[in-house]
């Protein structure tokens, strides 16, 4: 190990051991909160996520203790498990898409951290992204700013493509926004669109029903309701031969066409640092949102590629 190497380490490790040997002289570690999805598509951000904190010298089960819950696709468990960690006094909730809105309106003591935003400002998470205010901060995939590349993207794959669905959950805001824009972008480039909203699971085999043959291609707006019922989707869309894009490389290795967005593992790595950053003091407020299209202040920009 190279000696500046050796000195940073020692420095970080140092800067550790006051506080968790405090934490432990009151009797309690630091409880971070993991709200997510569930357990199976979560695997690679939660491995991220714990492999970064270990890397800052947070240790689960000896200088902090995390604990997942799943809502399996039940929009109204994020309710239910943000009143969970309420009761458990937990030190940060770490999270997501539509469960942060609904984490924020059961707490404004808790700090909270998203590892993934489409849109936090026009979602009224943040106040702005330099200034988040309140008790959420994170990370931003800014949707609706990457939005018409991915139709560019589709346009590329799919030349003849004269007529988009879109699909979309209506009750995630965020969604809504992205939805509009691509709507926008579309009619720019001389596309007609048929909106295909969902508000649940059950509404997505109607939905493409009917649709029937008034598309030429798919796009997919990201959030977890869609996540969890990737698969199907991807199966509605390839029994009608329809050419799909999403905003991950995850529905790619699903068995989608292609993809233009962040690397979701990296930022939950980059979520690791703002646990880390409020663990030892910093506020929610005072720390800036961050956007992987930013080279400054999310290095990894080379990872938002699309997948064909």
């Amino acid at each position: 190990m190279k000696r500046r190497e050796f000195i940073t380490l020692l420095g970080g490790a140092a800067a550790i051991w006051p506080f968790a040997a405090l934490a432990q002289q009151a009797g309690r570690v630091p409880i971070i909160g993991v709200l997510g999805t569930d357990a199976s598509s979560w695997t690679p951000y939660t491995a991220a996520f714990s492999q970064r904190l270990r890397e800052l010298g947070w240790i689960d089960d000896r200088t902090i203790a995390i604990e997942y819950r799943w809502a399996e696709g039940r929009s109204e468990r994020y309710a239910e498990i943000a009143a969970e960690f309420i009761r458990r006094k937990v030190n940060v909730i770490v999270t997501s898409g539509i469960a942060v809105a609904m984490v924020k309106q059961a707490t404004s003591g808790i700090p909270i951290v998203f590892a993934i935003s489409d849109d936090p400002v026009g979602g009224g998470l943040v106040a702005s992204l330099a200034r988040p205010g309140g008790n959420v901060t994170g990370l931003s995939i800014q949707a609706t700013d990457t939005s018409a590349k991915r139709l560019e993207l589709l346009r590329e794959v799919v030349p003849r493509i004269h007529r988009l669905a879109l699909i979309g959950n209506v009750g995630y805001l965020q969604a809504v926004v992205e939805m509009d824009e691509v709507q926008a972008k579309a009619r720019t480039l001389g596309l007609e669109v048929t909106p295909l909203e969902i508000r649940r699971a059950e509404d997505i085999a109607p939905a493409f029903d009917a649709l029937k043959a008034q598309a030429d291609a798919v796009y997919v707006v990201g959030d977890a309701l869609i996540n969890f019922n990737r698969t199907r989707i991807i199966t509605f869309a390839h029994t009608r031969r329809l050419p799909t894009i999403f905003n991950t490389r995850d529905y790619v290795q699903a068995g989608g066409l292609m993809s233009y967005g962040p690397n979701f593992p990296d930022m939950f790595r980059r979520a690791a640092d703002y646990v880390d950053k409020i663990l030892r003091g910093a506020k929610p407020a005072d720390l800036p949102v961050e956007q992987p299209l930013d080279r400054q202040s999310f290095p990894s920009h080379s990872c938002c590629a699309p997948t064909r």
